[in-house]
């Protein structure tokens, strides 16, 4: 109750925030009454992140786990993606616990934090057991191919606004988002399956359930072909649990200008190593 109590307080004080909440909801055809719980349980989340990095992995049930199989059965490897949506952060602990021992480990970007006693507290809390974090470097990039070309997985983020230069604008929602290419560069250059993951929090504390499904139809050959067909699915997503989005997320801005940032090249015949890579 603590972290939704916070997450209304940050919407009362921040006009900012609590106008693009509202934006963001309304783009997508949600009144604010309609995703208000929202508010609360993005407190919640910021709460809940702590003990899930560091603490015991909490309850959870899994829905749909049986494509989850097949995906790693099929042997190219498992783009897994999830929207900001619940307890994302649980969605790659909870899949690396059940799959890892048999698969190997989940690989997922994370940008390094400036100060060199957060970037190793953030480094530690995201390598547990089955998790392996890279950087949004060229190399971290390579070791994602590598994860996925030995029929392991990745996990991405695909509603985070990359870096200019390592997008393409795509319709989100009916208005253009500057949207990461890298988990189509990813599915398109090795063959892998994408599987759409959600992790919903469940009320009074009673822990949480993990859904997951496929993309439903193939992936399109063309990459921006593909970024919308991904696009498209985190809106099925979200729409299955609005009440959970992080609204609030500024999916609409420009995106930040980096220089010597890496991003991959697109899918070559046949295959060769990514020029470049983007965050997570």
């Amino acid at each position: 109750m603590v972290g939704a109590a916070m997450g209304w307080v940050t919407f009362a004080l921040s006009p900012t925030y609590r106008r693009r909440f509202v934006a963001n909801a309304r783009q997508a055809g949600y009144s604010f009454a309609e995703v208000r719980s929202a508010v609360g349980h993005a407190g919640r989340m910021v709460f809940e992140m702590p003990k899930i990095w560091l603490g015991t992995m909490p309850r959870s049930q899994m829905v749909n786990s049986e494509c989850v199989q097949r995906a790693y059965e099929a042997g190219k490897g498992v783009v897994f993606l999830t929207p900001h949506l619940g307890c994302f952060e649980l969605s790659v602990q909870d899949a690396a616990r059940r799959w890892a021992p048999d698969f190997g480990d989940i690989t997922v970007l994370y940008r390094p934090a400036r100060q060199a006693w957060l970037a190793h507290i953030l480094e530690t809390a995201r390598n547990r057991p089955g998790v392996q974090a890279v950087p949004t470097t060229l190399a971290g990039v390579r070791q994602m191919i590598k994860t996925l070309r030995k029929g392991s997985a990745v996990g991405l983020l695909p509603d985070q606004v990359p870096p200019q230069g390592q997008g393409m604008w795509s319709p989100f929602f009916g208005r253009d988002a500057y949207t990461m290419t890298l988990a189509a560069r990813l599915a398109l250059q090795t063959g892998a399956t994408i599987i759409v993951a959600r992790c919903e929090r469940l009320s009074w504390g009673r822990g949480y359930t993990l859904y997951f499904e496929e993309l439903g139809m193939p992936l399109s050959a063309e990459l921006d072909g593909a970024v919308h067909q991904i696009n498209a699915a985190m809106e099925r997503t979200i729409r299955g649990c609005p009440s959970q989005y992080l609204w609030g997320y500024g999916r609409y801005k420009q995106p930040r200008v980096e220089s010597q940032t890496p991003t991959p090249a697109a899918p070559p015949t046949p295959p060769t190593p990514p020029k470049q890579g983007e965050s997570e």
